[in-house]
């Protein structure tokens, strides 16, 4: 569809993006007919408007609506729903889903075959529940940060290599995220003796997000 891209930005998601376009015989280069913008979110309306009318422009941002590609009435956003690293190549973008969003189906049309290109399963997104599906995002690959670091202080300060959490969350993954443990078998007061020990501890700022994670846990589980 599009025979030359060009990539603006060459972060982590706009180099491992244009390896692939290269490996797929897309041509990367400065003229190309659609503008991909892998740039900071603040970026992205400014770079847009700085680009003459003409060739179609996209962005690969999670949180930006389409009117940051404002005046571009020809464009469209490409998500890939992934974390990246420096350096990690195309690989990165290998068996990820990525959401699409245009304002037409001729947009929707561009967006799926670039999304595809990189060897992405896209699903559409409407525009106006992106802040809710970015959310969701941010819990399932942000949050997991947070919660690896706080269960790897406590495992520290009990003694235990932090590293042995990685199978389990592995595991966890693998298992379909089927819940195990204190709250699924009832054990209240398995539960109480962990809220006592982390208030205990050096940490107990986490008691608190302990506390919501377990009742919202609760409430999960014994949802029908």
């Amino acid at each position: 569809m599009f025979r030359t891209v060009t990539v603006v930005g060459r972060g982590r998601v706009g180099a491992a993006v244009a390896e692939r376009l290269a490996e797929r015989g897309i041509e990367v280069a400065d003229d190309g007919d659609l503008q991909l913008l892998c740039v900071p979110d603040a970026a992205i309306s400014e770079v847009a408007a700085a680009i003459p009318i003409g060739p179609w422009v996209a962005h690969v941002s999670g949180a930006t609506q389409l009117g940051a590609l404002a005046p571009h009435v020809n464009r469209f956003s490409v998500h890939p729903l992934q974390t990246f690293r420096r350096g990690g190549g195309a690989a990165q973008l290998d068996g990820a889903f990525a959401a699409i969003s245009a304002d037409d189906g001729d947009g929707m049309r561009h967006a799926r075959w670039l999304a595809e290109t990189l060897g992405l399963a896209p699903f559409e997104l409407s525009d106006s529940v992106r802040p809710l599906y970015h959310a969701g995002a941010s819990i399932a690959s942000n949050y997991l940060v947070t919660l690896f670091r706080s269960a790897a202080a406590l495992f520290a300060e009990a003694g235990a290599p932090p590293e042995a959490l990685v199978p389990l969350l592995e595991r966890t993954i693998e298992n379909g995220f089927d819940l195990t443990g204190p709250i699924a078998r009832g054990d209240t007061d398995t539960v109480l003796r962990h809220e006592t020990a982390i208030s205990a501890s050096s940490h107990p700022e986490l008691r608190e997000m302990y506390d919501v994670l377990a009742r919202l846990t609760q409430s999960q589980h014994s949802a029908p």
